[in-house]
C-alpha cells in the first residue's frame, strides 16, 4: 500500500498585510536616497544663501521644480515606457545596455504595482545623471545653475516619496487625491499610454497625453468623484 503525501498549503496573506510588508521594503529603499540627496540640497542652500545673492539663489532653487517635472515626464514616457532591442552590432552596445537595464525596470512595476522592490529607484540609479549635471553646473556662479540642480535633486526626492505614497497610502488632501487617481489610472490597460506625469499632470496637457475627457470627468470631475472601475481593481488587489 503506497502512502500519499500532500504538501502543506500556504495560506494566502490578506492584502493589507502584503501591502504593509511591501511598503516597508519600499521605504528602506527610499531612506538612503532621501538622506544622500537631501544632504546635498541643504548644503547647496547654505552655499547659495552665503553667495551674496540669496534671493537669486532661492529663485534658481525653485526653478528646479518645473525642470524636474519635465524631466520625469520625458524619462517616464520615452525611456521607462520604451522597448529597447538588443543589437547584433558591437558598436551599438548602448542598445544592449538599455535592453538589460531599462526594459525590466518599469515594466515589472506595471506588472506588480505593489511590489516594494519596484516602486522606487535606488540612490545609485540617478547618480550618473546628477553627478555629470552638477559638475557642469559649477561652470556658472554658485547662486545660479548649481542652485537649480539642487532644486532638481530635491524635487527628485519628493517625487520618489509621492510615488511611494500613491501606491501605499490614501491621504485625503486634494492634491494627493488628484495625483493618486491620475497615477493609478495610468496603471490600467486603458491608461498606460497616457498620464506620464508622476507628480503633476501639467506636462500631459502640454504634450497632449492627458486622459480623454470622459475619463477625467470620472476620475476628478466636480462633486463626489468615483474612481474608474479598472483603478478600483488595481488598488484592491496585490
Amino acid at each position: 500500500m503506497t502512502e500519499q503525501f500532500q504538501l502543506p498549503t500556504v495560506p494566502r496573506k490578506p492584502f493589507r498585510v502584503y501591502k504593509r510588508e511591501q511598503a516597508a521594503i519600499s521605504r528602506h529603499t527610499l531612506y538612503p536616497v532621501t538622506a544622500m540627496y537631501t544632504l546635498y540640497s541643504v548644503t547647496m542652500i547654505v552655499v547659495g544663501f552665503r553667495s551674496g545673492r540669496p534671493l537669486t539663489a532661492f529663485a534658481f532653487f525653485l526653478g528646479g521644480i518645473p525642470v524636474w517635472t519635465l524631466f520625469e515626464y520625458l524619462s517616464h514616457r520615452y525611456i521607462l515606457h520604451a522597448h529597447f532591442k538588443r543589437s547584433k552590432h558591437k558598436y551599438k552596445f548602448y542598445k544592449t545596455l538599455a535592453n538589460k537595464y531599462f526594459d525590466p525596470l518599469h515594466w515589472e512595476h506595471h506588472e506588480r504595482p505593489f511590489d516594494g522592490k519596484h516602486i522606487n529607484g535606488e540612490w545609485k540609479d540617478m547618480l550618473p545623471v546628477f553627478a555629470i549635471s552638477i559638475l557642469l553646473s559649477f561652470l556658472l556662479p554658485a547662486y545660479s545653475a548649481p542652485m537649480l540642480m539642487a532644486g532638481v535633486v530635491q524635487s527628485y526626492v519628493l517625487e520618489e516619496w509621492v510615488h511611494h505614497c500613491v501606491h501605499f497610502y490614501n491621504f485625503r488632501n486634494p492634491y494627493f487625491r488628484y495625483i493618486r487617481k491620475h497615477h493609478i489610472y495610468h496603471h490600467t490597460s486603458s491608461g498606460m499610454e497616457r498620464g506620464f506625469g508622476f507628480t503633476s499632470g501639467i506636462w500631459d496637457i502640454v504634450f497632449n497625453t492627458r486622459f480623454p475627457e470622459h475619463v477625467r470627468h470620472r476620475l476628478y470631475g466636480r462633486g463626489k468623484t468615483r474612481e474608474h472601475p479598472h483603478a478600483e481593481r488595481i488598488v484592491s488587489q496585490p
